[in-house]
Protein backbone atom coordinates (compact mmCIF):
# COMPACT_ATOMS: atom_id res chain seq x y z
CA UNK A 1 0.00 0.00 0.00
CA UNK A 2 1.31 3.54 -1.27
CA UNK A 3 0.22 6.17 1.14
CA UNK A 4 1.76 9.65 0.31
CA UNK A 5 1.55 12.96 2.58
CA UNK A 6 0.07 15.48 1.08
CA UNK A 7 2.37 19.07 0.50
CA UNK A 8 -0.49 21.59 2.20
CA UNK A 9 0.60 20.68 5.60
CA UNK A 10 3.86 20.44 5.44
CA UNK A 11 4.56 23.44 2.94
CA UNK A 12 1.36 25.60 3.40
CA UNK A 13 -0.62 27.30 0.82
CA UNK A 14 2.03 29.88 -0.01
CA UNK A 15 4.89 27.42 -0.51
CA UNK A 16 6.84 28.02 2.85
CA UNK A 17 8.85 25.48 1.93
CA UNK A 18 10.48 23.72 -0.79
CA UNK A 19 9.85 20.64 -2.73
CA UNK A 20 13.16 19.54 -1.71
CA UNK A 21 12.35 19.90 2.08
CA UNK A 22 9.43 18.43 1.53
CA UNK A 23 11.20 15.14 -0.07
CA UNK A 24 14.12 15.47 2.35
CA UNK A 25 11.82 15.47 5.54
CA UNK A 26 9.19 12.49 3.94
CA UNK A 27 12.73 10.17 3.77
CA UNK A 28 13.59 11.04 7.03
CA UNK A 29 10.08 9.95 8.65
CA UNK A 30 10.13 6.87 6.27
CA UNK A 31 6.78 7.99 3.92
CA UNK A 32 6.69 5.88 0.82
CA UNK A 33 6.17 9.35 -1.11
CA UNK A 34 4.92 12.79 -1.27
CA UNK A 35 1.73 14.65 -2.95
CA UNK A 36 2.83 18.11 -4.39
CA UNK A 37 0.84 20.62 -4.80
CA UNK A 38 0.86 22.77 -8.24
CA UNK A 39 0.47 26.17 -7.90
CA UNK A 40 1.81 26.54 -4.23
CA UNK A 41 4.47 24.28 -3.48
CA UNK A 42 5.68 23.56 -7.49
CA UNK A 43 5.01 26.25 -9.86
CA UNK A 44 3.00 24.49 -13.05
CA UNK A 45 5.86 26.74 -15.25
CA UNK A 46 8.74 24.71 -13.83
CA UNK A 47 10.42 23.47 -16.68
CA UNK A 48 11.24 19.70 -18.25
CA UNK A 49 14.62 20.18 -16.96
CA UNK A 50 14.29 21.41 -13.54
CA UNK A 51 11.02 18.61 -13.28
CA UNK A 52 13.34 15.84 -13.98
CA UNK A 53 16.01 16.98 -11.44
CA UNK A 54 13.36 16.95 -8.73
CA UNK A 55 12.03 13.43 -9.62
CA UNK A 56 15.71 12.44 -9.60
CA UNK A 57 16.44 13.76 -6.42
CA UNK A 58 13.24 12.14 -5.05
CA UNK A 59 14.00 8.70 -6.21
CA UNK A 60 17.48 9.03 -4.72
CA UNK A 61 15.92 9.43 -1.30
CA UNK A 62 13.23 6.69 -1.89
CA UNK A 63 10.55 9.11 -1.74
CA UNK A 64 7.68 8.89 -4.58
CA UNK A 65 5.68 11.37 -6.74
CA UNK A 66 2.87 8.95 -8.23
CA UNK A 67 0.64 11.79 -7.55
CA UNK A 68 0.25 15.70 -7.83
CA UNK A 69 -2.40 18.08 -6.48
CA UNK A 70 -3.67 21.50 -7.07
CA UNK A 71 -6.17 24.00 -5.65
CA UNK A 72 -6.27 26.08 -8.87
CA UNK A 73 -9.45 24.66 -10.04
CA UNK A 74 -11.33 26.68 -7.44
CA UNK A 75 -10.29 30.03 -8.97
CA UNK A 76 -10.69 29.21 -12.77
CA UNK A 77 -13.47 26.64 -13.82
CA UNK A 78 -13.38 24.15 -16.35
CA UNK A 79 -17.28 24.11 -15.73
CA UNK A 80 -17.50 28.28 -15.92
CA UNK A 81 -20.15 30.13 -18.19
CA UNK A 82 -17.20 32.22 -19.20
CA UNK A 83 -15.25 31.14 -22.21
CA UNK A 84 -12.15 33.41 -21.72
CA UNK A 85 -11.88 31.10 -17.97
CA UNK A 86 -12.25 27.91 -19.10
CA UNK A 87 -9.35 29.09 -21.81
CA UNK A 88 -7.58 29.87 -18.90
CA UNK A 89 -8.38 26.44 -16.98
CA UNK A 90 -7.80 24.31 -19.96
CA UNK A 91 -4.21 25.99 -20.27
CA UNK A 92 -3.60 24.68 -16.81
CA UNK A 93 -4.44 21.28 -16.61
CA UNK A 94 -2.75 21.24 -19.74
CA UNK A 95 0.95 22.70 -18.69
CA UNK A 96 -0.30 20.22 -15.30
CA UNK A 97 -0.63 17.14 -16.95
CA UNK A 98 3.12 18.02 -18.52
CA UNK A 99 4.68 18.92 -15.40
CA UNK A 100 3.52 15.60 -14.27
CA UNK A 101 4.84 13.63 -16.92
CA UNK A 102 8.02 15.36 -16.64
CA UNK A 103 7.53 14.00 -12.64
CA UNK A 104 6.81 10.89 -13.61
CA UNK A 105 3.69 11.31 -11.59
CA UNK A 106 0.58 8.89 -12.85
CA UNK A 107 -2.54 11.08 -11.41
CA UNK A 108 -2.95 14.76 -11.46
CA UNK A 109 -6.04 16.10 -8.88
CA UNK A 110 -8.04 18.50 -11.33
CA UNK A 111 -11.11 20.44 -9.47
CA UNK A 112 -13.91 20.62 -12.28
CA UNK A 113 -15.46 23.31 -11.09
CA UNK A 114 -18.57 24.50 -9.05
CA UNK A 115 -22.08 25.50 -9.75
CA UNK A 116 -21.35 27.89 -6.53
CA UNK A 117 -19.03 28.02 -3.60
CA UNK A 118 -20.42 28.62 -0.16
CA UNK A 119 -17.55 30.04 1.46
CA UNK A 120 -16.68 32.51 -1.85
CA UNK A 121 -19.83 34.28 -3.25
CA UNK A 122 -17.19 36.29 -6.01
CA UNK A 123 -17.66 33.93 -8.47
CA UNK A 124 -20.90 34.04 -11.05
CA UNK A 125 -23.16 31.13 -10.47
CA UNK A 126 -22.98 28.38 -12.85
CA UNK A 127 -26.98 26.25 -13.44
CA UNK A 128 -25.80 22.58 -12.62
CA UNK A 129 -27.06 22.11 -16.14
CA UNK A 130 -24.54 24.25 -17.56
CA UNK A 131 -21.77 23.15 -15.45
CA UNK A 132 -22.59 19.48 -16.67
CA UNK A 133 -21.70 20.86 -20.43
CA UNK A 134 -19.13 23.11 -19.73
CA UNK A 135 -17.14 20.72 -18.06
CA UNK A 136 -17.54 18.10 -20.13
CA UNK A 137 -16.86 20.03 -23.24
CA UNK A 138 -13.39 21.54 -21.09
CA UNK A 139 -12.62 17.60 -20.36
CA UNK A 140 -13.18 16.44 -23.63
CA UNK A 141 -10.51 18.76 -25.08
CA UNK A 142 -7.93 17.52 -22.55
CA UNK A 143 -8.46 13.90 -22.83
CA UNK A 144 -6.08 13.53 -25.74
CA UNK A 145 -3.51 15.70 -23.72
CA UNK A 146 -3.79 13.23 -21.29
CA UNK A 147 -3.91 10.60 -22.75
CA UNK A 148 -0.86 10.97 -25.43
CA UNK A 149 1.35 12.09 -22.14
CA UNK A 150 0.10 9.06 -20.38
CA UNK A 151 -1.00 11.13 -17.27
CA UNK A 152 -4.44 10.50 -15.31
CA UNK A 153 -6.54 13.37 -15.21
CA UNK A 154 -8.71 12.47 -12.19
CA UNK A 155 -11.80 14.63 -11.41
CA UNK A 156 -11.91 14.93 -7.04
CA UNK A 157 -15.46 14.98 -5.72
CA UNK A 158 -15.35 18.37 -3.35
CA UNK A 159 -17.91 20.65 -1.87
CA UNK A 160 -18.66 22.25 -5.33
CA UNK A 161 -22.47 21.60 -5.42
CA UNK A 162 -21.90 19.37 -8.87
CA UNK A 163 -20.72 15.21 -8.86
CA UNK A 164 -22.25 14.02 -6.08
CA UNK A 165 -23.22 10.51 -6.03
CA UNK A 166 -20.98 7.71 -7.30
CA UNK A 167 -23.75 6.84 -9.80
CA UNK A 168 -23.65 10.31 -11.11
CA UNK A 169 -19.59 9.74 -11.05
CA UNK A 170 -20.25 7.07 -13.25
CA UNK A 171 -22.35 8.42 -15.92
CA UNK A 172 -20.55 11.78 -16.24
CA UNK A 173 -16.75 9.63 -16.45
CA UNK A 174 -18.71 7.34 -19.07
CA UNK A 175 -18.97 9.82 -21.72
CA UNK A 176 -15.34 10.12 -21.94
CA UNK A 177 -14.35 6.60 -22.76
CA UNK A 178 -11.15 7.08 -21.89
CA UNK A 179 -9.10 4.44 -19.14
CA UNK A 180 -7.24 8.57 -18.77
CA UNK A 181 -10.39 10.11 -17.34
CA UNK A 182 -11.83 9.20 -13.75
CA UNK A 183 -11.93 10.53 -10.28
CA UNK A 184 -9.64 11.14 -7.80
CA UNK A 185 -11.80 10.03 -4.75
CA UNK A 186 -11.53 11.91 -1.75
CA UNK A 187 -13.23 9.66 1.11
CA UNK A 188 -14.01 12.68 3.74
CA UNK A 189 -15.48 15.19 1.07
CA UNK A 190 -18.26 12.16 0.23
CA UNK A 191 -19.68 11.56 4.22
CA UNK A 192 -22.19 14.00 4.07
CA UNK A 193 -23.35 12.46 0.86
CA UNK A 194 -22.95 8.57 1.21
CA UNK A 195 -20.64 6.15 2.83
CA UNK A 196 -17.05 6.46 1.25
CA UNK A 197 -16.80 2.29 1.15
CA UNK A 198 -19.67 2.41 -1.29
CA UNK A 199 -17.53 4.33 -4.13
CA UNK A 200 -14.81 1.73 -5.15
CA UNK A 201 -17.86 -0.92 -6.06
CA UNK A 202 -19.67 1.28 -8.29
CA UNK A 203 -16.96 2.91 -9.76
CA UNK A 204 -14.15 0.86 -10.32
CA UNK A 205 -11.40 1.29 -12.57
CA UNK A 206 -12.71 4.89 -12.63
CA UNK A 207 -10.79 5.32 -9.00
CA UNK A 208 -6.90 7.03 -10.20
CA UNK A 209 -6.16 8.40 -7.07
CA UNK A 210 -7.40 8.58 -3.18
CA UNK A 211 -7.25 11.21 -0.85
CA UNK A 212 -7.59 9.93 2.75
CA UNK A 213 -8.47 12.37 5.89
CA UNK A 214 -11.66 11.83 8.50
CA UNK A 215 -14.88 14.01 8.79
CA UNK A 216 -17.36 14.09 11.65
CA UNK A 217 -20.66 14.92 10.50
CA UNK A 218 -23.00 16.68 12.93
CA UNK A 219 -26.78 18.27 12.49
CA UNK A 220 -27.42 19.00 9.13
CA UNK A 221 -24.68 17.22 8.01
CA UNK A 222 -21.84 19.38 9.51
CA UNK A 223 -19.23 21.68 7.82
CA UNK A 224 -15.99 22.55 7.00
CA UNK A 225 -15.42 22.26 11.36
CA UNK A 226 -16.02 18.57 10.81
CA UNK A 227 -12.42 18.07 8.78
CA UNK A 228 -10.47 17.37 11.92
CA UNK A 229 -6.71 17.25 13.00
CA UNK A 230 -6.96 13.34 13.23
CA UNK A 231 -7.77 11.17 10.18
CA UNK A 232 -8.47 8.24 13.05
CA UNK A 233 -11.48 9.73 14.46
CA UNK A 234 -14.47 10.51 12.06
CA UNK A 235 -16.93 8.97 10.37
CA UNK A 236 -14.87 7.28 7.75
CA UNK A 237 -14.43 3.50 8.27
CA UNK A 238 -11.07 2.74 7.43
CA UNK A 239 -11.03 -1.13 6.89
CA UNK A 240 -14.69 -1.22 5.15
CA UNK A 241 -12.80 1.22 3.05
CA UNK A 242 -9.70 -0.98 2.24
CA UNK A 243 -11.45 -3.83 1.65
CA UNK A 244 -13.95 -2.18 -0.97
CA UNK A 245 -10.83 -1.06 -2.76
CA UNK A 246 -9.05 -4.49 -2.43
CA UNK A 247 -12.05 -5.89 -4.16
CA UNK A 248 -11.62 -3.22 -7.46
CA UNK A 249 -7.83 -4.43 -7.38
CA UNK A 250 -7.14 -0.66 -6.72
CA UNK A 251 -3.65 -0.13 -6.70
CA UNK A 252 -3.26 3.60 -7.35
CA UNK A 253 -1.81 6.46 -5.08
CA UNK A 254 -3.05 7.81 -1.85
CA UNK A 255 -2.43 10.85 -0.34
CA UNK A 256 -3.33 11.74 3.47
CA UNK A 257 -4.66 15.36 2.70
CA UNK A 258 -4.78 16.80 6.30
CA UNK A 259 -6.27 20.15 6.60
CA UNK A 260 -7.46 21.01 9.60
CA UNK A 261 -10.49 23.40 8.89
CA UNK A 262 -11.79 22.37 12.79
CA UNK A 263 -9.47 24.82 14.26
CA UNK A 264 -11.02 27.77 11.96
CA UNK A 265 -10.92 30.70 12.33
CA UNK A 266 -7.46 30.25 13.88
CA UNK A 267 -5.88 27.57 11.41
CA UNK A 268 -2.59 28.12 10.58
CA UNK A 269 -0.08 26.02 7.84
CA UNK A 270 2.51 24.65 7.27
CA UNK A 271 1.98 22.79 10.76
CA UNK A 272 4.84 20.78 11.64
CA UNK A 273 3.37 18.97 14.35
CA UNK A 274 0.42 17.62 12.84
CA UNK A 275 2.43 16.52 9.83
CA UNK A 276 5.10 14.46 12.21
CA UNK A 277 1.32 12.99 13.48
CA UNK A 278 0.12 12.46 10.55
CA UNK A 279 3.26 10.27 10.17
CA UNK A 280 2.47 8.10 13.02
CA UNK A 281 -0.73 7.83 11.77
CA UNK A 282 -0.14 6.46 7.94
CA UNK A 283 1.23 3.53 9.49
CA UNK A 284 -2.06 3.02 11.96
CA UNK A 285 -4.04 3.17 8.69
CA UNK A 286 -1.73 0.67 6.84
CA UNK A 287 -2.52 -1.66 9.62
CA UNK A 288 -6.49 -1.32 9.14
CA UNK A 289 -5.72 -2.69 5.55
Amino acid sequence: MYIALNSWIYCGFGGEKTPRAFIDWAAEKGLDGVELTVGDCLSVDTTEAEAKELAAYAKTKGVGLRSLATGAGWGKWLCADDASEREEAKAFVKKYLQLAAWLGAETVLVVPGATRVAWDASHAEVSYKNAWENATASIRELVPVAEQLGVNLALENVWNRFLLSPMEWKLFLDQFNSKRVGIYFDVANCCYIACPEDYPEILGDYIKGVHLKNFAGTDCAGGLHGFGDNILTGDVDFAKLFTALAKINYAGPMAVEMIPFCRLPNMTVPDDDLAAAMVEQIAELKKLA
